[in-house]
């Protein structure tokens, strides 16, 4: 049980959770900001590159993209069981090995010379950051105070946003002067750094409780998850979302980098610089669901999606700029609100319905990222965006139903 409730003055009652202002929600939002950057940088660093990787080792598109697609693959099966084990044996220990793990991983991929090795190593790489994906969620969830528990979530995610474009800015740049691999030798030691800040500045859990992993214990908590009303319709939501964002990043730098634009590979990767909308947009989102409710809030955001899924379809360089910046701003926004509404949801067990949501989200990378190869080898950037389009639009009859569930917690639904 938890510590109970502490007087601080007459007819005020201090939170037995981590609240907004205090030392200690500073150093959980810096601890999980690293990590958010680290893992999306260690996840996202080869997507500037697939043009690159094409012309290396001689493959189609749609192949240079499996060294994102293996690893997000990967990161989606790692969450069933890391979820779960995190319930065991505990929250942070769990995302320090990851981790380190991950980091060290990345760097021993930059010394690997075969397509195959360079598949495996990735793998391995996304097999090893579901140990951070659904577990800082629930940390998160579990130690923070319910009334900012979607502000922290925000912060994490813009720590994730800023990850992406780090990730992807540095190997577009690091890539056109130097080469690929130097590219991921360097990402691996700064996300290594990362990792040890993580380690030393967050705060161990105090509301954790272990629970069992005996299969008929995670067996009923699987069933919960499935016959709540919300939980699937999130699920799918996540698939949905990251399908759509990485399939747009995936071939956005082919289109950019063919006529009528010729960019170079460090232009294209500058152009990531769009990731700090995610900044402002995720933690802001938080803030907005305590006044309109999560399902406005959602829905508001993934019509900012669409909104830039179709002003991308225009030929001036410009447009396709503003399109990428909406559809960033709409993508972070409407996950910081769907992966908050999870832990709001989840009656218990809450690392496993945090890992079955990022196992979709991730699995709607794995799909969508690779599918979308064959819209933009066959169609062009049209075709694609006619696919984004239509992932979206599924979203949004998605996030109309949610927003009508009622919602047990003091924040409308």
């Amino acid at each position: 049980m938890s510590d109970p409730p502490q007087t601080v003055k007459p007819g005020k009652v201090r939170s037995p959770f981590i609240v907004r202002g205090t030392a200690e929600f500073t150093r959980v939002t810096l601890a999980l900001f690293s990590a958010g950057l680290a893992t999306f940088a260690l996840l996202y660093c080869v997507q500037p590159i697939l043009p690159v990787l094409s012309q290396d080792f001689n493959i189609s598109p749609a192949s240079s993209s499996l060294s994102l697609s293996v690893a997000t693959a990967m990161l989606a099966v790692g969450l069933l069981f890391t979820g779960p084990i995190s319930d065991a044996v505990g929250r942070k220990p769990v995302m320090v090995i990851a981790l380190i793990l991950a980091a060290t991983l990345t760097i021993a991929s930059s010394l690997t010379t075969s397509w195959q090795g360079i598949l495996i190593m990735r793998a391995l790489v996304g097999l090893a950051l579901s140990g951070v994906a659904a577990v800082a969620m629930t940390y998160l969830s579990e130690e923070i105070d319910p009334m900012y528990v979607a502000f922290a979530m925000g912060l994490y995610i813009s720590g994730n946003s800023i990850g992406g474009m780090s990730g992807r800015l540095l190997s577009g740049v690091i890539t056109d002067f130097f080469s690929w691999r130097v590219t991921l030798g360097g990402i691996g030691v700064i996300s290594l750094i990362a990792a040890i800040i993580f380690w030393r500045i967050l705060p161990d859990s105090n509301h954790f409780r272990p629970s069992s992993l005996r299969p008929r214990t995670l067996l009923i908590n699987f069933h919960l998850h499935w016959h709540d009303r919300g939980l699937p319709l999130l699920f799918a939501m996540g698939f949905l979302l990251m399908g759509s964002f990485v399939t747009l990043f995936n071939y956005i730098g082919y289109r950019l980098m063919e006529t009528p634009y010729f960019l170079s590979q460090a232009l294209v990767g500058i152009l990531s610089l769009v990731y700090l909308t995610g900044t402002y947009s995720s933690p802001k989102a938080g803030i907005m669901t305590q006044k309109f409710g999560r399902g406005p809030v959602l829905l508001w955001s993934i019509g900012l999606m669409l909104t830039g899924v179709l002003i991308s379809v225009f030929s001036s360089i410009w447009l396709v700029f503003v399109g990428m910046m909406l559809f960033t701003t709409g993508f972070f926004a409407a996950h910081s609100v769907a992966s908050s509404w999870i832990g709001k949801r989840a009656k218990r067990a809450k690392g496993q319905a945090s890992a079955l949501y990022l196992f979709f989200y991730y699995v709607g990378s794995s799909i969508a990222g690779t599918l979308g190869g064959f819209f933009w080898h066959n169609y062009g950037w049209n075709g694609l965006a006619v696919f984004l389009a239509a992932m979206l639009i599924c979203a949004l009859f998605i996030g109309r139903y949610l927003a009508r569930l009622p919602e047990a917690s003091g924040i409308k639904a």
